[in-house]
């Protein structure tokens, strides 16, 4: 007997998750595609599932920097199922990728009317007011569109998740987009992970090393453990693994310096030279006597 739409949907939603977890953006986003289209004669029947499916590819074009593929994505995923919170901080960072800051900022201050304990949403909002302050000056919220508000039957909704919410709502490794809540425990828990991690790579166990900063970043998305899953991503040769994480630690930090110098050396290992010497020239901006990225430039210049 053939499986109904609803059971191949979900076969698929799990192989485009396992693809995902893989750094695999791109098949990821076809496999939630080709489960869209099942799902689709369903209607509202499968309203659910379809707003996760949305909000999971939209984290595949967020990842591979199509903005605007993932607003269209998120908002999606919000007209099926409103106030969800990972679609809206998806849809907030690719905002604020585009430079649309006041509709990041409606965004970001939206999920912390459903939950007030998610850090990246209060990242967010400093970073969008910073940005809107410098930009539009001290009358900068006279010009914001509405914030919409929230009902309290969705900050209810969203704020007990259920036991497996987190396979069924996202992507694995979506960081700093929709990762678990931060709380002072889960903080103090990613700590511990992430030396556990530098322990690791002491004794040059880089593999085991990886899988401790990866569970330390679903607890706490931060730069440095970023740069040493990156660095770790490095002498195992997984390049492009070492330039993802590399971006995720600039999206923080725009000026990191160990982010731009390993992004720019996993770029020279795939042969995209000029992408590498941009992010060195970037870095001597901030370090123009780095003698390692000298040294490197030197390299690039004579590839």
């Amino acid at each position: 007997m053939a499986a109904s739409p609803s059971a191949s949907a979900s076969a698929l939603r799990r192989a485009g998750n396992e693809e995902f977890r893989r750094g695999q953006y791109g098949p990821a986003a076809a496999l939630y595609t080709r489960a869209l289209a099942l799902l689709e004669a369903a209607g509202e029947a499968a309203a659910e599932e379809r707003s996760v499916l949305l909000a999971n590819r939209a984290a595949c074009h967020l990842k591979d920097g199509a903005c605007r593929l993932c607003v269209a994505d998120c908002s999606g995923a919000l007209e099926l199922v409103p106030f969800g919170i990972k679609p809206l901080l998806r849809r907030a960072a690719a905002y604020e990728a585009l430079e649309s800051y006041q509709l990041a900022y409606v965004d970001y201050k939206t999920v912390l009317q459903v939950d007030c304990s998610i850090q990246a949403a209060h990242d967010g909002v400093n970073r969008m007011t910073k940005a809107l302050l410098e930009r539009d000056g001290v009358n900068w919220r006279q010009k914001l569109p509405p914030i919409p508000t929230v009902p309290v039957s969705a900050q209810t909704r969203w704020s007990v998740p259920s036991a497996g919410a987190r396979g069924a709502n996202t992507p694995p490794a979506t960081a700093p987009q929709g990762g678990p809540d931060q709380t002072a425990a889960g903080t103090e828990r990613a700590r511990t992970l992430k030396e556990e991690g530098n322990e690791l790579v002491k004794k040059g166990n880089h593999k085991k090393a990886v899988e401790k900063y990866s569970e330390s970043l679903k607890l706490n998305q931060e730069c440095a453990t970023y740069t040493n899953r990156a660095l770790c991503y490095l002498t195992l040769k997984q390049y492009k693994e070492a330039v993802q994480d590399c971006t995720e630690a600039l999206r923080l930090d725009p000026k990191n310096v160990k982010a731009l110098y390993r992004r720019a050396q996993a770029l020279k290992e795939l042969k995209d030279y000029k992408s590498s010497i941009a992010d060195i020239k970037s870095l001597l901006k901030t370090e123009p006597k780095n003698t390692a990225a000298l040294r490197l430039l030197q390299e690039l210049n004579r590839a």
